[in-house]
């Protein structure tokens, strides 16, 4: 049984109109707007842990999107990045997050850099991100505002997340931001036993299922959070 159901994804790229005087673009006015998402979005739903809410009330979103669609970086909606890719809605980004349970310890895997927010938002909580984006220009773009931003602990490169990054597991955790039809073997191999994985998993003609995987000693626990729609994963998992 579900355990909610998550209105907006990653997969979704809702128009925006413009900012029609609500938002001053100002780093004054980013950071009114950053709170009151924070506020409204995060704490009035499920998103408990105070981590995390710090992290989110700390990491600039506006950083992340195209400036045209500045003015909209803090709405409760996905925006669109280029490339027929999106930044997630932002409480998608922190429900993924809490249940991930990061610590200040972990070092994550991140399958699918997109803008890069994602990754900043775990730096904020981690002490190691290694994310992986399998289109070229998109990691590099991700890659220099994470650099510009000041971010040390994370660690870019444009390949094949299917493949997952082996010189640098086990994982403490693994979050996918795009969705696989069955979870890739290999990063199941790479995650820490303990370890827990994020990713929503179905096809893409109907809702996927967000759903959590803890490592055991004798196998993979799924947990079940509810339907979302994702782009779908790329590379070598297609031609399974």
């Amino acid at each position: 049984m579900y355990k909610r159901y998550v209105l907006f994804s990653i997969g979704l790229v809702l128009v925006v109109g413009g900012c029609g005087g609500r938002m001053k673009e100002t780093e004054e006015g980013y950071r009114v707007a950053r709170e009151r998402m924070v506020s409204r979005q995060l704490a009035s739903r499920d998103i408990t842990d105070h981590r995390v809410l710090e992290a989110f009330l700390t990491v600039p979103r506006h950083a992340f999107v195209p400036e045209s669609s500045r003015c909209s970086a803090y709405g409760d909606f996905p925006l669109p990045i280029g490339n027929g890719q999106t930044i997630s809605q932002p409480y998608m980004v922190a429900i993924m997050t809490q249940l991930l349970k990061v610590s200040d310890t972990s070092t994550i895997l991140e399958i699918g850099t997109g803008s890069g927010y994602q990754a900043a938002i775990l730096a904020e909580l981690a002490a190691r991100v290694y994310t992986i984006e399998y289109i070229p220009n998109l990691a590099s773009a991700a890659e220099k505002v994470l650099d510009s931003l000041g971010y040390k602990n994370i660690f870019v490169k444009a390949g094949d997340g299917y493949l997952g990054w082996p010189e640098n597991a086990p994982f403490d955790g693994i979050i996918i931001t795009c969705a696989p039809e069955k979870l890739p073997e290999p990063l199941v191999k790479q995650l820490k036993v303990g370890g827990r994985l994020v990713v929503p998993v179905g096809p893409q003609s109907h809702a996927q299922t967000l759903t959590v995987y803890t490592k055991t000693e004798s196998g993979l626990v799924a947990d079940y959070e509810g339907g979302c729609f994702f782009v779908p994963m790329r590379g070598q998992i297609e031609s399974e």
